[in-house]
């Protein structure tokens, strides 16, 4: 039987050109081409952007928002390497990731706390240990975050001269300003993890700049909340005859409860800590729930009201641990003392129950 020729083609040519063709397979295989791969990304990565994302905003449960985040982060952001970084989709998820994080770092914060109320040293010393780990990732989680969202609005926040993003909806605000937001608490988280996360603190002043590039009363006083809290941690950062910082965050909370998402309290609250205000910090806690019932919650970002009332909760978790060993009693929130403002003066146990 003859052998197949094609004519015009030598043994030798067709042997080169199969070993051509395959070399070319061989190397796009290698650099990870697949059309398919590429496909599926953009589409995951337009539908976690349309979709996934306003829904997540949208929910009411903190706890399985970082669940979704922690766990979706690695399958969304893994198709950058077959097509464009999905940053603003990947942005949120790590900033619902980091909640996680800080989660447990408060847990081990409250287990310090009730530690030095029972005179544990050891448990303490250990409870220190794991909230500055904790701190540590969170402090990357925050980081990344940070780093993702202004990669998507190709924002340098290190040039001093450059010009706000062109932010098309209210999803891209929304997204840049927690970027922000991010980056000022990755300092914050860095601080608490003793510097172990490494934290540009050139952040803190980026932020507050880049913060003005967002309206404040449409996002409930959080941009100015952001640079309330930078003049506090740098005050060479504030500007002459701006107004005093404690009182522009007071402003930017009433703001909040306008706009229907507390975000702006929490950071008052934050600042009142890491000053080492305890009559801020109870102000603002009687202030937020005081605000239960008037405010009317936003449905589109109800998600960040939430991380808000978290926030709220464990800073007043804390001041009741640090003062009778257990967290804040679900009956006396807005309180800090088991002493009831009606009739009642002291509680049983079973109103602590």
């Amino acid at each position: 039987m003859k052998a197949f020729v094609i004519p015009g083609l030598t043994r030798s040519g067709h042997t080169s050109r199969l070993l051509l063709t395959f070399g070319m397979i061989a190397l796009l295989a290698g650099c990870g081409y697949n059309p398919v791969y590429q496909t599926t990304g953009a589409v995951f990565a337009g539908y976690s952007e349309s979709e996934a994302t306003p829904y997540v905003l949208q929910m009411g449960d903190a706890d399985m928002a970082c669940d979704l985040g922690r766990s979706l982060d690695p399958l969304v952001y893994s198709f950058s390497r077959v097509t464009d970084r999905p940053d603003t989709t990947g942005s949120l998820l790590q900033l619902l990731a980091a909640n996680c994080s800080e989660q447990q770092a408060w847990e081990q914060e409250l287990r310090y706390e009730r530690a030095i109320f029972n005179d544990d040293v050891p448990e303490a010393k250990d409870a220190r240990t794991a909230a500055k780990r904790w701190h540590e990732l969170t402090a990357k989680r925050r980081l990344e975050a940070f780093n993702r969202a202004m990669r998507a609005y190709e924002y340098d926040p290190a040039d001093p001269e450059a010009e706000c993003p062109f932010l098309y909806a209210d999803q891209d605000e929304l997204t840049f300003l927690l970027g922000l937001l991010t980056g000022l608490q990755a300092i914050i988280n860095d601080t608490n993890s003793g510097g172990a996360a490494g934290v540009p603190k050139d952040i803190a002043p980026q932020a507050e700049r880049a913060a003005q590039c967002l309206d404040n009363e449409k996002w409930g006083g959080l941009p100015n909340a952001i640079r309330a809290n930078v003049w506090l941690l740098l005050p060479d950062t504030r500007p002459m005859m701006s107004p005093d910082p404690w009182r522009l965050l007071k402003n930017s909370s009433e703001l909040g409860v306008e706009a229907g998402f507390r975000a702006s309290m929490a950071l008052e609250a934050v600042a009142g800590e890491t000053a080492g205000r305890r009559d801020v910090i109870e102000d603002v806690i009687r202030r937020f729930d005081a605000a239960e019932s008037t405010i009317q919650v936003s449905e589109d970002y109800r998600l960040v009201d939430q991380v808000g009332r978290n926030v709220i909760t464990h800073v007043s978790d804390k001041l009741w641990t640090r003062e009778y060993g257990y967290r804040t009693p679900a009956a006396y929130f807005g309180q800090l003392s088991p002493e009831s403002s009606s009739d009642t003066e002291t509680m049983d146990l079973d109103d602590l129950l």
